[in-house]
């Protein structure tokens, strides 16, 4: 059974849903931005025969202790935490999910943390170079350093909804951004998943964060506090995957209908520009589309030629949630990965 418990660390009272089978591999996940562990609990009850199972909730989100997040460390306050949480649980060799944010979270746990590590799984993963304000695969920043990144460019309407209690805003972005156009989930679970992005703690430090304003398109750039700004380009390079002591094998899961991750994201600055749905925009050769898809195969190619080793999975008919809406298939994937790969 599939139970939340709350666990004191050192750091902070993390909220964390616990389950599976005693002496079958762990297996952590890790959730994405606007979100919580709710998201992973239809997956659970599927994996709870063949894994020991622990869905943490970051702090800012879900029924964690509410604190800020120093965005100037990156991601590293998440990652400080969940080494936190597995050292109060007594987990010292797993397997590391991570999901969008979570992805990146993931990425810098392995780089803290890399002797832990059985695998990384990486579903629909944050670049490597953050979210917003890069123009190349390896990741160079525009300039500003920081501009259209951070606090500042998450969804106006979304950060409204999230202070109004508006869930059928909330509904609406599960249904067409996070999940693949037509599908829905059971109402049970869709309930629960909106509680997920409900339960996103808005405030100083908390979510989206701050921003400042600049004369360069479109006018902001990332501040220092706060949940969006810890995937700024000025705070956030994972690229330092590729030299980890311990390099475990990793699986990288994506939709191809992701609107939130993708080489022409419409939640990108710079997609959006193209698209004409920002006026202003300077072109192609000043500001492209951030090209997040190719960045993570960057460093993942880099990642392989020093030593370790990737499969990428494209899920057909998938969005930014291909664990929801291609469940079957992303639990054969992350199966076969587990328990059929050759080592």
């Amino acid at each position: 059974m599939i139970e939340q418990r709350m666990w004191k660390t050192q750091r902070l009272e993390i909220a964390c849903y616990q389950g599976g089978t005693a002496g079958a591999p762990k297996l952590l996940l890790l959730h994405g931005n606007a979100s919580s562990s709710k998201f992973y609990l239809p997956l659970m009850e599927r994996l709870e025969g063949r894994f020991e199972l622990a869905a943490p909730d970051l702090r800012c989100f879900g029924d964690s202790q509410p604190m800020p997040v120093n965005a100037a460390r990156g991601l590293r306050d998440f990652s400080d935490d969940i080494y936190a949480l597995t050292q109060t649980m007594g987990w010292d060799r797993f397997y590391l999910l991570g999901w969008s944010m979570g992805g990146g979270v993931a990425m810098q746990y392995a780089i803290d943390h890399s002797e832990q590590l059985l695998g990384l799984i990486l579903e629909a993963p944050l670049s490597p170079f953050g979210f917003g304000g890069t123009c190349t695969p390896d990741g160079r920043m525009l300039t500003p350093a920081g501009l259209a990144s951070g606090g500042g460019c998450a969804n106006a309407q979304l950060v409204q909804a999230l202070q109004a209690g508006n869930r059928e805003f909330m509904r609406t972005m599960l249904n067409n951004v996070y999940l693949y156009p037509g599908f829905r989930v059971e109402p049970k679970w869709e309930e629960q998943f909106v509680d997920a992005i409900a339960s996103t703690r808005v405030g100083d430090g908390m979510y989206p964060g701050d921003s400042v304003s600049v004369t360069q398109w479109p006018g902001v750039a990332s501040g220092s506090r706060g949940v969006c700004n810890t995937m700024s380009p000025v705070y956030c390079n994972l690229s330092a995957l590729t030299d980890i002591p311990r390099k475990c094998p990793v699986l990288w899961l994506r939709g191809d209908s992701d609107l939130v991750v993708g080489d022409h994201s419409p939640c990108d600055f710079g997609a959006l520009g193209e698209m004409g749905a920002v006026p202003g925009w300077p072109g192609p050769e000043l500001f492209p589309p951030q090209p997040m898809v190719a960045q993570t195969r960057y460093v993942l190619d880099q990642y392989a030629a020093k030593g370790g080793s990737y499969q990428e999975i494209l899920l057909e008919h998938s969005g930014h949630a291909c664990h929801v809406d291609q469940e079957d298939k992303f639990l054969k994937s992350l199966m076969d990965f587990v328990f059929s790969r050759k080592e």
